[in-house]
């Protein structure tokens, strides 16, 4: 037996190649800013820039020209209006309503998925309602209620909640119900570790410097998996239609487990800092980026994943053709 002799080929490489990735299996995040033709670079994620909600509609047409199937929208808040009690967050012109309804109005054929989270409208940088040194569960979970309803009705194809409150899919699911919304998708983000990948997403949306603390108490420990497991086995049962683990590669275990266990969409969030490694090395040149990129995105599709959120989607997606 000689192994060799399926790769001795371009053409026979492609022929068994057991998994593939295409621009179908991509998902690009944006963040949006307030302002006309603006667009603000992100020091931590090179090649990162937040935008404006006029840019936010090209961007969404780069995404539809190069067959990325949907965007996912992340507000940088003004200060000024981050509040104890995240009211803007319910606010239906805050920033990621208005570039959702920009790119619905300009018939951009792309799904729109919203992350359904306090952090960015929150003074104090956390996904909930802190309360005496607590984040309450019950009472954020109205608020995000709130929160799903003005972004549906905003034009949201996909709700994305990546709070970690305890039942908060359900709540959502049965407000979407009683409010004729039948038809939106539940994207959950059932799987979301307390991990220290995140902090180039949180200088992205302005929230860095905020948090007070850590979110260990609501967020999962990097140490467990089969709890993971029952998080998603809970979110799926409350409505959700989709899941997704967060972070990414060091979480490839649990992509794996997950999509295996219950053989419905799973997504993998290739996260900022993720991101940042991949660019930091390539800037030193000791990575080749292209390739690197590529397979970090192919090792979501081996390890189970329907898709993958990544800032890299535009690039890769050019790569892919």
């Amino acid at each position: 037996m000689r192994m060799r002799r399926n790769r001795r080929a371009d053409w026979s490489r492609r022929l068994v190649s057991e998994h593939t990735l295409s621009a179908d299996d991509l998902i690009w995040p944006l963040f949006v800013i307030e302002g006309e033709r603006r667009h603000e670079p992100v020091a931590s994620m090179p090649g990162v820039e937040r935008l404006s909600v006029d840019l936010i509609v090209e961007a969404a047409r780069e995404a539809e020209g190069l067959g990325i199937p949907a965007i996912a929208l992340f507000p940088n808040t003004d200060p000024k209006l981050r509040t104890d009690d995240a009211r803007e967050a319910v606010n239906p012109d805050n920033l990621v309503c208005r570039a959702t309804r920009a790119v619905k109005k300009a018939g951009v054929d792309v799904g729109i998925v919203l992350d359904v989270a306090l952090d960015p409208y929150t003074s104090h940088g956390h996904d909930g309602l802190l309360v005496d040194g607590e984040i309450r569960n019950d009472e954020t979970v109205a608020v995000l209620v709130r929160q799903s309803l003005v972004q549906v009705e905003a034009g949201a194809d996909i709700l994305a909640p990546s709070d970690m409150m305890d039942g908060r899919i359900g709540a959502i699911r049965r407000a979407l119900e009683d409010a004729g919304h039948t038809g939106t998708q539940i994207m959950s983000y059932a799987a979301k570790y307390a991990s220290a990948f995140y902090g180039p997403f949180r200088d992205a949306v302005g929230s860095g410097g905020l948090l007070k603390g850590d979110k260990r108490t609501y967020q999962m420990d990097p140490a467990n998996s089969d709890e993971a497991l029952r998080e998603v086995a809970l979110d799926l049962a409350e409505g959700a239609d989709m899941l997704i683990v967060n972070p990414g590669l060091p979480y490839l275990d649990i992509v794996r487990r997950v999509s295996e266990t219950f053989r419905v969409p799973t997504f993998a969030y290739q996260v900022s800092g993720e991101y940042a490694m991949l660019m930091a090395a390539a800037d030193k040149g000791w990575l080749d980026a292209d390739n690197a990129i590529l397979e970090s995105l192919l090792a979501f599709k081996r390890a189970g994943a329907s898709g993958v959120f990544t800032y890299f989607a535009p690039h890769a997606a050019k790569l892919l053709r």
